[in-house]
């Protein structure tokens, strides 16, 4: 239907289905704790590098001098712990859930650090897995944070809702990969965020290219990139290209993502801590 309509049809649409959509139901922090900055993180599909994105641009504040947190939203598909070599559990102090800290400072939560066994499955129905969202926010005891980056799961259901309603959103980065179909996938995570009135302040290709190390040519494993013409159609600023990196899947699946050391995603993170 929506291919029949003009684009000035189709976001009046949008602007008239956000006006009827409930916009906050902001939750309180724990009063133990202040968070300066919230940052989320989300892909329109499973698989594009959300987590990863996360982690660096965690590790990049962190680096920076940040005091930065993660809150893993993902509570379905938690990657988080295990990129940082995190394996130990979190417990509960009078102030509230004790956030577990990297071996360089970063804090972060997770369902991975409540539950007994981490490869064990959640199976949740929607509101459950909201509700345990929103408390990672309301009971976990976060202290001082300058940054926190919020790893969202893909898609457009109740946990991003949950969080662009509850928490109080700065903005978010949105994770894609160069297959033409993701384009449409996209779509909908942007639009979701905007009808929400959410800032967008980047887009990151993930898999954009394979740089041979022997004769140092690109290759577009994936097809061309649409990064730039993506970004262009939907009016964000800031892109990055990540390309497909053998040491660091070897870094992040040892537990050692904090060991990265790329540039991919500075841009990403200026626009982030501006």
């Amino acid at each position: 239907m929506s291919e029949s309509l003009t684009k000035e049809q189709q976001e009046a649409m949008d602007k008239a289905f956000a006006r009827n959509m409930p916009q906050d139901f902001r939750k309180e922090l724990n009063k133990f704790s202040s968070v300066k900055k919230v940052i989320g993180v989300v892909s329109g599909k499973g698989g594009v590098g959300k987590s990863l994105v996360t982690s660096l641009l965690a590790v990049k504040a962190n680096k920076e001098g940040l005091k930065t947190a993660i809150l893993d939203a993902d509570i379905t598909g938690p990657s988080i712990p295990k990129s940082f070599g995190v394996h130990t559990k979190s417990y509960g102090v009078e102030e509230g859930i004790v956030p577990v800290e990297t071996k360089k400072g970063i804090k972060l939560m997770s369902i991975n650090l409540l539950v007994d066994n981490e490869e064990d499955p959640v199976i949740w129905r929607g509101p459950v897995i909201a509700g345990a969202v929103s408390q990672f926010w309301t009971d976990v005891f976060w202290g001082d944070v300058d940054v926190m980056f919020v790893d969202m799961p893909p898609g457009t259901g109740d946990v991003p809702l949950t969080v662009f309603q509850s928490l109080p959103v700065d903005g978010i980065i949105v994770v894609n990969s160069p297959q033409e179909l993701v384009e449409m996938i996209v779509a909908k995570a942007v639009k979701m965020a905007r009808m929400m009135d959410i800032p967008i302040l980047g887009l990151v290709e993930n898999m954009s290219y394979f740089e041979c190390p022997d004769c140092g040519k690109k290759h577009e494993i994936f097809g061309p990139s649409h990064v730039d013409e993506i970004a262009s159609a939907y009016g964000i600023g800031v892109t990055a290209r990540m390309p497909i990196d053998t040491n660091v899947a070897y870094l992040v699946d040892k537990g050692a993502v904090e060991d990265v050391n790329v540039d991919w995603l500075d841009s990403i993170y200026e626009g982030c801590v501006e």
